[in-house]
């Protein structure tokens, strides 16, 4: 995970003023050669808080200004889910690179109309699927890529739709709460499994008029077989597994990688790298490959706006609900 960006400036821009856009500039902040040029937020003071103790550049008041005041070459979009809609197709008229904070749009139909207003802009379109970014997820990759053997992947999630009602999430986000909060484990099969969706069969059906269990097998044209769990307003872990006929590779919890061998019974650990140790795990490297997307480099690695509708297209198949 070396630094490699170029010493030519990167100019970053933010739209929102929360937490998650706070935890982006800090990250940001830590890449050499990166200018944090200005922020907007519909919440002035608060634009006006985080600008004064990050050093962001200037405080705007609108979309249009930021981009004239900035000519940032990224712009990072960290808003509520019912705003991203609106936000994104205005930030998509302008030649900067987009990174929008996960989900990129609060179901499939408000993606899918996010997803064509960026092809129709041309705009370069990512998603801050921070999860393919730890270095827990990294070190599984990188091991599985030498093992051209059959994957069984399996997927934990827990949610909790009465916690996120009270906690003051909009009602229409809980009912789409498998966007909003189960992608980032439904995600892990986009990242672990190989080639396409072949086969999604529900089990254990979705019942949004009593949230209870879930469960779903993914079957891929590689070979490679997915199961799905989720217990909704109930104790359950989020982990990820994956197994293959010589090691198992365990995540529970995701940001910590652990590995068993055939014939042994004992998980070894993998050390965490020191970014996700400093930072929300996932986000300095994110950070790092979005900087190189902004001044054109190829980075395949970083999931295109495309990418990410695709893992919430599979979330509806499992939960069949629009």
């Amino acid at each position: 995970m070396k630094n490699t960006i170029d010493s030519d400036s990167c100019k970053v821009a933010f739209v929102g003023a929360g937490n998650m856009a706070a935890e982006h500039i800090r990250v940001f902040r830590d890449i050499p050669g990166v200018e944090l040029s200005g922020i907007f937020s519909r919440t002035t003071s608060r634009a006006e808080s985080l600008a004064k103790e990050l050093e962001v550049g200037v405080v705007c008041t609108s979309i249009p200004e930021l981009y004239e005041k900035t000519k940032a070459n990224l712009v990072v979009i960290a808003v509520p889910e019912l705003s991203v809609r609106a936000v994104a197709q205005e930030c998509f008229t302008y030649p900067w690179a987009c990174l929008i904070e996960k989900p990129a749009g609060y179901n499939v139909a408000d993606a899918e109309a996010i997803a064509a207003s960026a092809r129709s802009a041309g705009s370069r379109a990512f998603v801050a699927l921070n999860r393919r970014h730890y270095s827990s997820t990294q070190a599984v990759l990188q091991d599985l890529s030498s093992n051209n053997g059959p994957r069984f992947i399996h997927v934990q999630d827990q949610e909790d739709m009465i916690g996120a009602l009270k906690g003051g999430q909009p009602r229409l986000v809980v009912e789409n709460w498998m966007y909003a909060n189960s992608i980032h484990l439904i995600d892990y099969f986009s990242i672990l499994g190989r080639g396409k969706v072949t086969e999604v069969e529900p089990f254990v059906r979705w019942n949004p008029d009593e949230p209870g269990f879930v469960a779903a097998k993914i079957l891929f044209e590689s070979g490679d077989i997915g199961l799905y769990q989720a217990v909704w307003n109930a104790p359950s872990p989020w982990a990820v597994a994956v197994t293959t006929h010589a090691k198992r590779w365990e995540m529970r919890p995701l940001e910590q990688a652990a590995f068993q061998l055939y014939g042994q019974r004992k998980l070894e650990p993998v050390a965490s790298h020191e970014w996700d140790q400093e930072f929300k795990p996932g986000l300095r490297r994110q950070a790092e490959l979005a900087v190189r997307a902004a001044m054109g480099a190829a980075t395949p690695e970083l999931p295109t706006l495309e990418e990410a509708l695709a893992s919430m297209r599979l979330a509806q198949a499992i939960y069949q609900v629009m």
